[in-house]
């Protein structure tokens, strides 16, 4: 597994005996599903070109709730 962290799960056999076999079967199995999950979980970034980082509004937006004229009412 090639991941960004070396962080590995605990696995504890709470019933049972398990052979080696079964063991190896059961990791190898875990793992596979492991590194499917993260490499389907990647989101892809938003791709932003030079325009949009260099362009601002202009003003802000005008209020619509606020009245324009000084004797409103």
């Amino acid at each position: 597994m090639s991941g960004a962290s070396d962080e590995r799960p605990d696995l504890e056999i709470t019933r049972g005996t398990a052979t080696e076999e079964e063991l190896a079967a059961l990791i190898a199995v875990v793992s596979d599903a492991y590194v499917q999950e993260a490499s389907a979980a990647v989101v892809q970034e938003p791709r932003v070109s030079a325009w949009m980082r260099t362009q601002r509004p202009l003003r802000r937006p005008l209020r619509r709730d606020i009245p324009w004229g000084r004797f409103s009412g």
